[in-house]
C-alpha cells in the first residue's frame, strides 16, 4: 500500500511536470521541464523517499550525460569545468543513491525521466551548447539543490538524509562552478 501512494505520487509529479513543461514559452529553451514548473506547480518538500530517491537519481544521471555531451562539444575551459565537476559528482551521487537504496529496497532506476529525457535531447541538439548547457544548468542546479537541501533538513528516511546533505554540498560547489563559467 505505502509503495502503491509512492508510485501514485511520483506519477502525479511527472504528469504535473509535463503538463506544466508542454505550455508554450515566448523562446525556444533548454531548460529542464521541471524547474520551470515548479514555478508553476510547487512541489510539497521534502519528496517521499522514493520520489527523492527517483528524481535524484534522474538528475544525476542527466548530469553525467550532459557532462559527457559538454567534454565533446565545448571549447570553453569554464564550461568543461562545471562538467568535469558535474560528471563526478553525479557518479558519486548515483553510487550513493544506489547504496542507499539497497537498504532501503528503492534501487534507482539507470534511466532519466522523462522531463530529464527532453532536456537532455534539446541539449544534444543545441546550435549554441554552450549557452544551452549553461541555461539549463542555471535550472537544474537551484531546483535540485532546493530538493536535496529539504530532504536533507526534513526527509523521512534516515538513510536518504545523508545523501541529500552530499547532494546538496556537491549541489552547491557546482553553483559555485557555474558561476565562474557566466
Amino acid at each position: 500500500m505505502n509503495r502503491a501512494r509512492h508510485t501514485l505520487a511520483i506519477a502525479m509529479l511527472v504528469m504535473a511536470l509535463a503538463g506544466c513543461a508542454s505550455r508554450p514559452t515566448p523562446a525556444p529553451s533548454p531548460a529542464v521541464a521541471a524547474p520551470a514548473a515548479a514555478s508553476a506547480a510547487p512541489l510539497v518538500l521534502p519528496l517521499s523517499s522514493a520520489a527523492f530517491m527517483e528524481m535524484s537519481a534522474s538528475a544525476a544521471l542527466l548530469a553525467v550525460r550532459a557532462a559527457a555531451l559538454a567534454e565533446q562539444r565545448s571549447q570553453d575551459r569554464e564550461v568543461l569545468a562545471l562538467a568535469r565537476l558535474q560528471k563526478a559528482n553525479g557518479r558519486g551521487l548515483a553510487g550513493q543513491l544506489s547504496f542507499a537504496g539497497r537498504r532501503l529496497d528503492l534501487l534507482p532506476a539507470a534511466r532519466l525521466l522523462p522531463h530529464h529525457r527532453q532536456s537532455l535531447d534539446k541539449l544534444a541538439r543545441a546550435r549554441d551548447f554552450d549557452a544551452a548547457y549553461l541555461a539549463q544548468q542555471r535550472r537544474l542546479i537551484p531546483f535540485m539543490l532546493d530538493i536535496h537541501r529539504a530532504y536533507a533538513e526534513r526527509g523521512r528516511s534516515p538513510t536518504l538524509r545523508p545523501v541529500a546533505e552530499l547532494g546538496k554540498q556537491m549541489l552547491e560547489a557546482e553553483a559555485r562552478a557555474l558561476a565562474a563559467a557566466e
